[in-house]
């Protein structure tokens, strides 16, 4: 019914959709359901897949990636076919913002890797795949998920216009922006030859 309304309040409305469904912390409801503990007490803290693998289990990490990504899918899928195409980019960005600002964990969220792809992949599904395999190649050589997530969000700018969606273009930007922003520490800890490699416990 809200096919052809883009009005600003259902514009807001979508974002507050979109940001409650980014919110929801499923690396942490995992952890909990799996009695793996309380993710702020291990490794690093985040509520993400990789800290999420800390604990040992390969399962909990791969649900929290599908589950992380899908919500970002979610949000946007939703608001495309109710309220159209502008309203899918606001939601989208809301949900990677309701990821990384969770109001319920006092605004400390994730990083956003995971919400980050499969937002693409429901946006645009060729842009998606290749930032997926852009972090695969990323994380595969180094070893570090940080990187691979570094990289995927760089090329993200390139795949958009290469590909040909250049109408996501300024959204591709500000998640990327996003990305940058939120893993500043790891940026930090790469260049100082710290940043943890996967399967690392701290």
């Amino acid at each position: 019914m809200f096919a052809n309304d883009t009005s600003s309040d259902m514009l807001i409305l979508w974002a507050i959709i979109g940001y409650g469904l980014g919110s929801i912390p499923f690396g942490m409801i995992f952890a909990r359901l799996m009695g793996l503990g309380n993710l702020r007490e291990i490794g690093s803290g985040n509520i993400g897949a990789t800290n999420v693998l800390r604990t040992g289990s390969k399962l909990a990490a791969a649900l929290t990636v599908l589950f992380d990504g899908a919500k970002g899918a979610v949000a946007l899928l939703l608001a495309r076919h109710f309220a159209g195409e502008q309203a899918a980019q606001i939601t989208a960005l809301a949900a990677f913002m309701g990821h990384c600002f969770p109001i319920w964990l006092g605004f400390r969220g994730g990083k956003g890797v995971a919400t980050f792809l499969g937002i693409w992949l429901a946006l645009a599904w060729p842009v998606g795949i290749a930032c997926c395999l852009t972090w695969l190649a990323g994380t595969a050589v180094s070893r570090m998920s940080s990187v691979g997530a570094l990289a995927a969000a760089a090329a993200s700018t390139l795949w958009i216009i290469f590909l040909g969606y250049g109408g996501a273009l300024v959204l591709g930007i500000i998640l990327t922006l996003l990305i940058y922003l939120r893993h500043s520490e790891n940026i930090g800890r790469i260049k100082s030859g710290t940043e943890p490699r996967i399967g690392s416990k701290s």
